[in-house]
């Protein structure tokens, strides 16, 4: 007989992952404010921060899909789908921050 997950155990993996995802959200936020400072190295800093949260809740959505791949039943959950996209934005958030770094240090600011 195959392991049934909880609709408690779901919600609380979910929301694992919306709260490391939001924190790197907030992470990146204000990695691109230091961007446009031209404030690169505390922007790297933070954008290594929120690389620690996403890893943190793509662990948690790894290890569901791992257990629902070994058998274990997952419930339909809304707050579940919702957690991943929200991971999935935010890893989206990270790639473009990154760009934006590499873009930046390229171009000559020059006071007008």
């Amino acid at each position: 007989m195959n392991e049934i997950m909880s609709e408690d155990e779901i919600n609380k993996v979910s929301m694992q992952i919306i709260l490391h995802a939001g924190d790197a959200r907030n992470q990146i936020s204000d990695a691109l404010e230091k961007i446009g400072d031209q404030k690169f190295e505390a922007a790297t800093d933070l954008l290594a921060a929120a690389q620690e949260n996403i890893k943190k809740a793509h662990e948690s959505q790894t290890n569901t899909i791992q257990a629902a791949a070994q058998g274990t039943e997952i419930p339909y959950s809304v707050l579940f789908s919702h957690a991943q996209d929200t991971l999935m934005t935010i890893m989206s958030e990270m790639n473009i921050a990154k760009q934006l770094i590499r873009l930046f240090k390229r171009v000559d600011f020059k006071e007008e």
